[in-house]
């Protein structure tokens, strides 16, 4: 942790302004680090970035929907998102990160998450959401249907309700499996029955530090 500031004054108002940051990722990271356990990842009002290597999926399905959340100071925001939805997946060489910025006296903080890194044991989910705004990779899918209602993706987990508005006879696509490589993509949320982090590290640091 590259932050020296300790104590007092400064540290009382980092810890009000990191406690969507800090509480959801502490759900993650040291819980899951522990086991497979239900677990979800958002931080209210901000996007986040994740990066891997490659993720092989089972169960595919992707349909739209509207994220809603919350800026710092309470007022309700809504965003577009593709959810990409898988029943399991294997996730290699996982690194997931959120900046938290404008904060009294420090600026901006960055939050960073590793999982994954050895070959031999990769990140582990079952039934996992990605709510995605933006994504790049290189995809291959096995057995795809495009142009399903939302409602009829059997492929996947099914559609995940909770906050996300989404229309059921919208457009989906589904596919028995998928292979992305050296994906970059920002998200507004991660939910997942299970979530098992193999090799966890988590870190906090001043200024601006991303997995991309």
């Amino acid at each position: 942790m590259e932050s020296q500031v300790r104590g007092g004054t400064r540290w009382k108002r980092f810890a009000v302004v990191m406690v969507p940051s800090v509480a959801a990722t502490a759900a993650i990271g040291v819980a899951l680090a522990q086991g497979a356990l239900a677990a979800s990842f958002s931080v209210s009002g901000q996007s986040f970035k994740v990066t891997t290597d490659q993720l092989d999926g089972t169960g595919f399905a992707q349909y739209g929907a509207l994220d809603e959340g919350y800026t710092m100071t309470g007022k309700k925001t809504v965003h577009p998102v593709a959810v990409s939805a898988f029943k399991s997946a294997t996730i290699r060489n996982m690194c997931q990160s959120v900046v938290t910025p404008d904060i009294p006296l420090l600026g901006s903080v960055s939050l960073m998450l590793k999982a994954g890194e050895d070959p031999n044991k990769p990140v582990q989910a079952e039934n996992l959401y990605i709510d995605v705004a933006e994504l790049e990779a290189d995809a291959t899918f096995k057995g795809i249907d495009i142009g399903v209602a939302a409602k009829d993706a059997s492929k996947g987990p099914g559609m995940k309700g909770g906050k996300e508005q989404a229309n059921p006879f919208g457009f989906a696509q589904q596919a028995d499996s998928v292979v992305l490589k050296d994906v970059k993509q920002t998200a507004w949320a991660t939910t997942a029955g299970t979530f098992k982090l193999s090799g966890l590290k988590m870190s906090l640091s001043t200024g601006v530090k991303e997995c991309y």
